[in-house]
């Protein structure tokens, strides 16, 4: 059992890696995924950046971090559209919500940056998206991939949107959702 430190009123390791991760979301929010660099960040904190590796990680968890803080309000706002949903209308859904959020200020800088951000262009390979792809469409553990396809899905519709929301409706209902018909 860790004991709190006197000091710092707390567990020194949690509010360390507290403190680096609303950094780094602070440094993202500003600059997008392309503002997110190890040395910027340990300047920022008034740090090094091995101590920044010592309480959060290298760039990939930190990426991870800060999504999970970005994503609560998008979680959210899929957990109550898709309540008591099932198959493809939950998939269809979730991913319909999603990107309405994702497309939000200021989430839709955010994810336009990571395409051009190098090592962060690949936000699709996040587990942490998957795992939130999973949960909030449904999709099982036994079915990780459909999970990342789902999550594939969102990016691709989210940095090459079609335009008009009938549209993009119709391409989910016609491609997405008869993969997910058995699953109902």
């Amino acid at each position: 059992m860790t004991r709190p430190d006197w000091v710092a009123g707390g567990d020194r390791r949690q509010i360390a890696a507290e403190r680096i991760h609303r950094a780094a979301t602070e440094l993202v929010l500003a600059d997008g995924f392309d503002g997110l660099d190890i040395e910027t960040l340990a300047r920022r904190l008034h740090c090094s950046r091995a101590t920044v590796y010592r309480y959060a990680g290298g760039k990939a968890q930190i990426r991870d971090a800060v999504l999970m803080n970005l994503a609560g309000g998008v979680v959210a706002d899929v957990r109550d559209a898709v309540d008591g949903l099932s198959g493809p209308e939950r998939v269809i859904t979730a991913i319909e919500v999603a990107l309405d959020r994702i497309r939000s200020d200021p989430m839709s800088r955010l994810m336009h940056s990571a395409a051009t951000a190098p090592g962060l262009g690949d936000l699709h390979s996040s587990p942490v998206l998957a795992r939130l792809a999973a949960d909030l469409t449904g999709i099982t553990d036994d079915d990780p991939q459909a999970a990342q396809w789902v999550v594939r899905v969102v990016v691709s519709l989210a940095f090459w949107p079609t335009g008009d929301r009938r549209t993009e409706e119709m391409l989910l209902r016609r491609f997405v959702a008869p993969a997910f018909s058995s699953r109902s």
